[in-house]
């Protein structure tokens, strides 16, 4: 048997085939809060090795490391082998960190829903699209509960999909706090963003503010995420047309052990998301004292509080408008400081975690 030490039986399994070496979103929470879940004695399905926990052999081509081909790969597996799996542990419970399960099958499951985004903010050919609007809604409605990281994002659950209020539990997300946190670095003179260069992450209205900030030539925009051939050409083409050619730099994709000092160091972090399921960025950036602009759209207002600019992320005169303030006003820049700080303290991923085994437990 391709089980590790030598589990008979285990009502809870979770599935953890998608990790891999790059933190992404999804694999950052699941490898958060599944060390949380241990007093529930669940049975991890995983490539890694985990010693300390009971752990169950999966293929290691299930991952974003694959690209298309191991999406297809995982969803094969999971219609298919998962509920091999979970007969042969005599499970009673699959919890997925992503909203994927076997359908029409014995297995009963717990998911969690991130965002609705290839839905609001659909792209040609894109295979997301159909997944969203034929697989997951599926999985929504066969789940025994579904947990979402954010009001917002339950509001889509209920309006797109239709799933009753009472089968949803959002639950905040959190960040690594021995991580993220202030580290008493001078400030440079850079404006940050991070994350991918997607269009719904808003980076065009992003640059055509920063340009046009009073005293442009003075500061720089730093942009941290993976280049795409699909997007980036066209960002590095406007940057070049607006002449700041020299002031805007791609990072590409910034190992997670040199995000914390990168952060402390911007003046802060501007993140005009046209829409978040979370937006963990804003909130590792308020942990680590650096002032936050971002939307007040979808989830952000509900990560960021009253500790950050909230701007209308369609309108780049605003977002010029917060750059300029917090460049030029200190007292503002230590004040956003001290409140984010101050309001990142309430999430944890203990919090995140129990608020989760609370809701495994109730099926168990």
């Amino acid at each position: 048997m391709n089980i590790v030490n030598n589990i008979y039986s285990n009502q809870l399994i979770i599935n953890l085939s998608i990790l891999f070496y790059q933190t992404t979103g999804i694999s950052n929470y699941a490898k958060n809060l599944f060390p949380y879940l241990k007093h529930l004695q669940p049975t991890l399905l995983t490539a890694e090795r985990y010693p300390e926990f009971n752990y169950y052999s999966v293929p290691d081509n299930l991952t974003p490391a694959q690209g298309r081909k191991g999406h297809f790969n995982r969803l094969l597996w999971t219609q298919f082998q998962l509920p091999k799996i979970y007969k042969q542990l005599k499970s009673s419970l699959l919890f997925s960190p992503l909203p994927e399960a076997p359908l029409y099958s014995n297995c009963r499951f717990v998911v969690m829903f991130h965002d609705l985004i290839p839905l609001r903010f659909p792209k040609r050919f894109s295979p997301l699209t159909p997944y969203h609007r034929y697989y997951i809604p599926q999985v929504l409605q066969q789940a025994q509960h579904v947990i979402c990281n954010s009001q917002a994002t339950a509001k889509d659950i209920i309006d797109f999909y239709q799933i009753p209020d009472s089968k949803i539990t959002p639950i905040p997300l959190a960040h690594d706090r021995t991580h993220f946190h202030h580290l008493n670095l001078s400030t440079s003179n850079y404006f940050l963003y991070i994350g991918r260069q997607d269009p719904y992450k808003n980076i065009q209205r992003l640059i055509t503010a920063f340009a046009a900030l009073p005293n442009c030539k003075d500061y720089e925009l730093w942009l941290v995420g993976p280049s795409d051939s699909r997007y980036t050409p066209t960002l590095k083409a406007q940057v070049a047309e607006l002449g700041v050619a020299n002031q805007v730099k791609f990072l590409d994709y910034v190992p997670y052990g040199e995000l914390p000092k990168i952060i402390n160091e911007a003046i802060a972090l501007v993140f005009p998301s046209l829409w978040e399921g979370f937006g963990l960025p804003v909130l590792e950036a308020m942990a680590c004292g650096t002032p936050v602009i971002t939307s007040n759209l979808s989830s952000l207002p509900e990560v960021a509080g009253d500790a950050a600019i909230l701007i209308n992320p369609y309108n780049t005169e605003e977002i010029t408008e917060a750059m300029q303030v917090i460049a030029t006003d200190l007292g503002l820049r230590s004040r956003l400081s001290s409140q984010g700080i101050t309001h990142s303290q309430q999430f944890s991923w203990e919090k995140t975690g129990k608020a989760t085994a609370e809701v495994l437990s109730r099926y168990l």
